[in-house]
């Protein structure tokens, strides 16, 4: 049974790679080896212990196969899944699956891109959508506006609540050293600056950087013998209802509704168990939908929750507090840094933007344009 997976298995490796603008002469596959490296150092680990390889890719194709090549490693296990932002939450629970029945027993997460570096454009993302071309919208920030404006016109959501979410995302980046955009932000910027689709400015977007990641999961049994306190993972779910937002059921409503369900059904926990929450903040209305979708406000309640700073540094519920793909960095797709920074807050590490007594952590995915959604959530050796 999926519960069954419940802290059977564990994060023990975590490593960004260079992030921001790296510049000429480096590609996606330098920068998986340079995370990669970092994270088997932090686990006290080889790259011969690795025997299971978790990635998906925008700018290469066959991503299994050219990782294993490029770091010299022959896995006995391999998992491509391509979900976009979301992908490298599912791996985790894939990569506990495959762990727990002995399929492999190291098994890394990687991912990285060049996006800025390589010109800004999603590399790959040429897909012809054959429902919504016709439209001429701006994708996929076009598709983000629908949903945002739909928030406002059903539930009274308004722009300096949009607002807040940018302004706390910075607020964890001045925290932050490794976070590309450090400098102030005020709600009255967000409003200010360039409209790109109404209602989002260039402030409500998330950054292009060049950036990669990597994690390193094992056995419960075996993490408790390496270098760092291990990281469970306590529950985990994925979902997807539709590809194309035409295709969206109701716009102010994600899937994440599911996989959210299924992964604190598997915890055995609640939204009210969660000390720090990561999600992926492709833009502002992101977090105010998957905070309702998630269960920590009620659907609607979503603006009015992240105002007044609650979202913040000093505020009741620490969201994104490495910055988010809104300051910290966002190289294509965000979603393994939400799984690096819950461990590196569950291990106490994150310096200045520390939170005290953190013992669950929720790690949540973004695929597309609100099209696939997948939860994770991780705990201390106090969980179990």
């Amino acid at each position: 049974m999926a519960d069954g997976l419940r802290g059977r298995t564990a994060i023990v490796g975590i490593a960004e790679s260079d992030l921001g603008i790296v510049g000429e002469g480096v590609d996606d596959l330098d920068l998986i080896g340079q995370a990669t490296v970092a994270a088997l150092a932090d686990a006290g680990l080889e790259k011969a212990d690795v025997d299971g390889i978790f990635t998906a890719s925008i700018g290469f194709p066959l991503p299994a196969l050219s990782v294993a090549e490029y770091l010299g490693v022959r896995p006995r296990y391999h998992d491509t899944t391509m979900t976009g932002g979301s992908s490298f939450l599912s791996h985790a629970l894939h990569a506990a699956a495959a762990i727990d029945a002995g399929l492999c027993e190291v098994a890394l997460i990687a991912y990285g891109s060049t996006q800025r570096s390589g010109g800004g454009a999603l590399k790959g993302a040429g897909q012809v959508f054959a429902y919504e071309d016709v439209y001429a919208a701006r994708r996929p920030i076009g598709m983000y506006a629908l949903a945002a404006a739909r928030h406002m016109h059903q539930y009274g959501t308004t722009r300096e609540q949009l607002a807040e979410v940018a302004v706390s995302a910075r607020g964890w980046a001045q925290l932050n050293p490794r976070a590309f955009a450090r400098d102030p932000l005020t709600i009255e910027e967000v409003l200010s600056a360039r409209t790109v689709c109404s209602p989002l400015t260039t402030r409500d977007c998330c950054l292009v950087t060049d950036g990669g990641g990597a994690v390193i999961m094992t056995s419960a049994e075996r993490a408790r013998e390496l270098r760092r306190p291990p990281v469970y993972l306590l529950g985990a779910g994925e979902a997807t209802w539709n590809q194309n937002i035409s295709q969206m059921p109701d716009l102010t409503v994600t899937c994440a509704q599911d996989s959210g369900a299924r992964a604190f059904e598997m915890a055995g926990l609640t939204a009210a168990d969660v000390d720090v929450v990561q999600l992926y903040d492709a833009f502002t209305i992101n977090p105010i939908l998957f905070l309702e979708d998630l269960g920590f406000c009620a659907k609607g309640e979503g603006g009015a929750f992240v105002a007044g700073g609650r979202i913040a540094p000093g505020g009741e519920l620490p969201v994104n507090t490495n910055g988010g793909g809104l300051s910290y960095c966002h190289p294509g797709m965000y979603g393994i840094f939400t799984l690096i920074e819950s461990t590196r807050q569950l291990r106490g590490e994150a310096d200045a933007r520390q939170v005290r007594g953190a013992n669950v952590a929720l790690a949540h995915g973004n695929g597309d344009v609100l099209s696939s959604q997948a939860t994770a959530i991780l705990g201390t050796e106090a969980t179990l």
